[in-house]
């Protein structure tokens, strides 16, 4: 039955309407707004409350899509409470809009969903805080650009001047301000007289009212206005508001909006448009190369700073010249390597030691990291990069206090940055494989579904009394015309609200920055999402598109709009989502190159790889020769000072021929192996150790050679035996200054064991990843739902139960806890326990906190009383020296 057949059935309040819904709804509401199970209400009321108060109705405001806002902001205008076609006709307009009239049942599905309107068709309320928000006020207008009622905008207007407006209008006289502003209204709702009204409008008046009709709806006028505007006045077609200040009422701007509350409303999203085609076996191409040199280029990063990286700031996080020398590191530009940065950070592979000279380095976790196959490495970076909420595209911009933003550092966590790049990626998956989106039809879906603040509130607008200006110019001698920046103004959207403001603006830039940072990391190819993208968040595989060319379409080739685009999979859960990147992992693998167990050497002491190696090969490599160039293939190249290296790690000069004629399918050339005999020949001829240091050799004339080269005078060195020196310095700057001078020294130690200087890696001590900075309470779980929901019903049973109270009993008021004394307590509960009956008992506990429950009473003795708590669902036991009374349910 409905509530029109029933009227009694109609809920009176929000708490009534939750009350009457089903666990499956409440568990909705719950879902979709956490905040409100935070900590979990103890009964409807409470929860109906918590819905209605500012800062949820706000958060839930923000999350709901364009046309979904659209009708709540209707509502706001619309009589409190309204009717279903009432709210209709704002919509869709009195021609009516089937595209309109078939979204609007789920919009405001949706809506009574999240708790926002409450109610049947035949009296929706808006919640009264939605209310509060999105109706207009001079202090914040509407998105609909539409002012203030007549019975509103009239309140201060003196009863002689209604009088004369009803006179000039052609209405009679009444008796008294209210119902002649109401015979106004009523003037202005009825088409026939508001069209007869109309057409005796001088065609300059009605030009006003079409600047002012989809607002703002203020304007300016003198003391003296100009003839156009007093036939308006007079007429009560524009009231005045303050001196110097009129409006054009709400229910003059509907009739001349032909009933629309929206210039322009969207009921349907706007489809992601391709913007080129490319084979799909061409994209997972491309993509799979990416993330292998995404992959190559943290190991790299990593592999720079294993022996500690640069410091860290005062204030936290990376220097700009340290930013600056990891760029050219990486070879990469400076943004890039702020997310190369960042990325090895939210992985957790790359910490601070957390020492009094703080430094940064690889963690232990890198170490295992590197163990894994390809795929798995690869899987865990885009793991970290979809979670993060640190934004490293943010690095050198300025904070609020005028601070510039530094990678590593604080003030980079954006909480909507796993939200937006969660979407992007889904709306990718929405198009035929191998499509690449249109940028600016992509964002203009992600704005739809979170339309800008301006469009939620209306609160970027100016107030309209700041619109006086002495720049407008004069309408002659007489006055000045009603004037206010239509839907073409500077600085306003279609519906009269503002631009954007900087939350808007950042998820904006978040969806680009998505883009780059996907084709960075081999997510998308060529801009389209790949295979193992897809699976990465859980898509189904793409819809073939209809073109069956077999070459990408140029940069400039669009592609028709696709209107039956794939459904957008929802967000994972963590667990989901780990095992979605494994997935993405194992498809990815195939996709990479097989690292090579050979180089190929050449005569210039240079080697080529031709393809990614094997891990004890580019270790080895690394160590004996420096990177030339990168690329397809990678060109090292053979130095004295890269062979000493390999032999401070401990080679001797026949391992290392064996490891080139080994690892090489071309011959050793003979430059190279000369070069490494030279090398070692005269490597170790040197001791360096402590005196502060001092150096040895067994050919004295070598040490005379040292003392006779000016180079050395800063060492501090003096002959202390045939074969001695000693010096100021201390043995690392020792080293320094001999290798600089062309000789070849070796560490040792206090025994005069040779030191080998292995490339042991730094590492800090075991870190966690950063936790992202979450964006408001975590979606419960269907186990933490089901048991609040449990609990708000229980609870909600105690709390609305009808009671009377136990004879001799203290009247209580409601809300308020039964008293009883001690002996009617008891007396009450065996009562209970004998008749089965349950009472209503009010309890403190250990801390002072008071209740009250629905028990059912099983025992009572020794104290105690053990009883099935309906409040908790579940059998507890109570202490009766802290039970404050009881009562009997009513029948």
């Amino acid at each position: 039955m409905s509530t029109e057949e029933n009227p009694a059935a109609a809920p009176r309040s929000l708490a009534e309407a939750l009350r009457g819904r089903d666990d499956v709804s409440l568990a909705a509401l719950l879902r979709s707004r956490p905040d409100l199970i935070t900590p979990v209400p103890t009964d409807l009321t409470q929860l109906a409350t918590r819905a209605g108060t500012r800062a949820s109705v706000v958060r839930a405001l923000e999350r709901l899509d364009r046309f979904t806002l659209q009708t709540a902001q209707a509502l706001a205008i619309a009589s409190d409470p309204a009717t279903y076609d009432e709210l209709l006709g704002l919509m869709a307009g009195d021609d009516g809009d089937p595209a309109v009239s078939a979204a609007l049942p789920h919009a405001l599905g949706t809506l009574r969903a999240q708790a926002l309107v409450w109610g049947g068709d035949d009296r929706l309320r808006l919640v009264r805080t939605a209310r509060e928000l999105l109706a207009p006020s001079p202090q914040h207008p509407s998105p609909t650009g539409l002012g203030p009622t007549v019975r509103e905008a009239g309140a201060g207007i003196s009863p002689g001047r209604i009088q004369e407006i009803l006179t000039t209008a052609g209405l009679p006289s009444t008796h008294d301000s209210v119902s002649a502003l109401n015979a106004l209204a009523g003037l202005f709702d009825d088409p026939e007289q508001m069209s007869a009204l109309l057409d005796q409008a001088p065609s300059e008046s009605v030009e006003v009212l079409e600047r002012l009709v989809w607002g703002p709806p203020y304007g300016q006028v003198t003391a003296d206005p100009a003839p156009r505007l007093r036939w308006l006045l007079d007429r009560g077609l524009l009231l005045p508001t303050a001196p110097g200040t009129v409006v054009l009422p709400r229910e003059v701007a509907l009739r001349l909006r032909a009933g629309r509350a929206h210039r322009t409303t969207e009921p349907v999203p706007p489809p992601v448009a391709a913007a080129a085609a490319h084979r799909p076996q061409l994209v997972d191409a491309t993509a799979a190369g990416q993330a292998y040199t995404a992959l190559a280029t943290v190991e790299e990063l990593l592999k720079d700073w294993h022996e500690g990286g640069p410091a860290v700031l005062r204030a936290g996080g990376l220097s700009v010249r340290d930013l600056k020398r990891t760029a050219v590191a990486l070879d990469v530009p400076e943004p890039g390597a702020a997310f190369w940065v960042e990325l090895a950070y939210a992985a957790g592979l790359l910490a601070s030691d957390g020492e009094a000279d703080e430094r940064y380095a690889a963690t232990p976790a890198y170490d295992e990291w590197r163990e894994r196959p390809a795929g798995e490495r690869w899987a865990r970076l885009v793991t970290a990069w979809l979670a993060a909420t640190r934004t490293p595209g943010l690095v050198g911009e300025r904070d609020a206090k005028d601070r510039t933003l530094s990678a590593l550092g604080p003030g980079l966590d954006r909480s909507a940055a796993p939200e937006v790049r969660h979407r992007v990626l889904a709306l990718l998956a929405g198009l035929p494989e191998g499509a690449a989106p249109d940028a600016g039809s992509l964002l203009a879906r992600l704005r739809w579904e979170r339309p800008p603040r301006a469009d939620r509130t209306g609160g970027g607008a100016p107030s309209p009394y700041a619109r006086r200006t002495s720049a407008q110019p004069a309408e002659g001698a007489r006055g000045v015309a009603a004037r206010a920046g239509g839907p073409g103004a500077p600085g306003y959207s279609a519906d009269g609200a503002s631009g954007a403001g900087g939350e808007d603006d950042l998820r904006s830039r978040l969806a680009r920055w998505t883009l780059a940072e996907a084709e960075m990391l081999g997510v998308t190819g060529r801009g389209a999402l790949s295979s193992h993208g897809r699976a990465l968040i859980g898509a189904p595989p793409a819809p073939r598109h209809a073109d069956t060319r077999t070459e990408p379409a140029g940069p400039g080739d669009k592609l028709p709009v696709h209107h039956r685009q794939t459904p957008v999979p929802p967000a994972l859960s963590p667990v989901e989502q780990a095992t979605a990147a494994a997935a993405a992992g194992r498809l990815l693998d195939p996709l990479l190159p097989e690292p090579l167990d050979h180089v190929l050497l050449q005569a210039d002491l240079t080697a080529v790889a031709p393809g990614p190696l094997e891990r004890p090969l580019a270790d080895m490599l690394g160590v004996l020769a420096d990177v030339e160039s990168k690329g397809g293939a990678t060109v090292y190249r053979f130095t004295p000072a890269s062979v000493r290296r390999a032999l401070d790690a401990g080679q001797s000069a026949a391992d290392l021929h064996a490891f080139l004629a080994a690892h090489s399918r071309t011959p050793v050339p003979q430059p190279l192996a000369y070069l490494i005999d030279d090398v070692a020949r005269r490597h170790g001829h040197l001791r360096v150790g402590a005196a502060s240091s001092y150096v040895r050799c067994d050919d004295d004339a070598v040490l005379n050679e040292i003392l006779a080269d000016k180079r050395a005078a800063g060492l501090g060195l003096r002959r202390l035996a045939p074969t001695v020196l000693a010096a100021r310095t201390d043995p690392a700057a020792l080293l320094e200054g001999l290798r600089a001078m062309g000789f070849a020294p070796a560490a040792e130690s206090a025994e005069g064991d040779v030191l080998i200087a292995r490339a042991d890696a730094y590492r800090t001590p075991p870190r966690t990843p950063p936790e992202p900075v979450p964006d408001g309470p975590p979606v419960p779980d269907d186990t933490l739902l089901a048991a609040a929901i449990r609990a708000v019903r229980a609870g909600d049973l105690a709390s609305t139960a009808p009671r009377r109270p136990v004879a001799g009993a203290a009247d209580t008021a409601p809300g308020e806890l039964p008293r009883t004394t001690a002996a009617e307590t008891l007396a009450g509960l065996q009562a209970a326990v004998l008749t089965n009956d349950t009472l209503w008992i009010g309890y403190v506990n250990a801390e002072g906190g008071a209740s009250q429950r629905v028990i059912a009473p099983i025992r009572v003795e020794g104290g105690f009383v053990t009883a099935y708590d309906h409040t908790a669902d579940e059998v507890r036991t109570y202490p009766l020296h802290r039970i404050t009374g009881v009562a009997e349910l009513a029948e």
